[in-house]
């Protein structure tokens, strides 16, 4: 990875190594039961939750994609979503200068597996659509977590 890309993401809430549980505002009473929804249905709540953010916000999301993966990638934490990129806080003057872009990926799968019902979907895409981008922006977990987009 390149001197200063960094690598941010929304865990779901399963049981790290010895006990610890990985950082996630878990769901009272989820009964363990999936919800199931299409690709195209994921990717429609992707988008509502992307028109969610206020239009001075996004005016300042250049050089970013937004991707949907089923999964994170095996043998890591189980992800939510994931940035991938330099923030915008940590980019010099010559940053323009050809870079590729940062990447925020949501992953379809662990969503949905903590999920219930569509609304609750909705409600998970778009906490983790805002906890990616504020990343892009040099919002660390910790703060994210004092603001309550953990």
């Amino acid at each position: 990875m390149p001197v200063g890309k960094t690598r941010c993401a929304r865990r779901a809430s399963f049981h790290g190594p010895a006990g610890t549980v990985v950082a996630f505002r878990g769901r009272r009473g989820h009964t363990g039961a999936m919800i199931w929804m299409s690709e195209e249905e994921f990717e429609n709540v992707v988008s509502d939750a992307l028109d969610l953010i206020p239009g001075e916000v996004s005016a300042r999301l250049k050089n970013i994609a937004l991707v949907i993966e089923d999964d994170p990638p095996p043998g890591g934490p189980v992800l939510l979503g994931l940035y991938e990129g330099v923030p915008i806080t940590e980019r010099s003057d010559m940053w323009g200068i050809g870079p590729l872009p940062d990447k925020i990926t949501i992953f379809r799968n662990p969503i949905l597996s903590i999920c219930e019902t569509p609304e609750e979907v909705a409600e998970e895409v778009a906490v983790t659509v805002v906890h990616e981008i504020a990343h892009h922006f040099g919002i660390d977990d910790a703060r994210l977590h004092e603001l309550g987009w953990g």
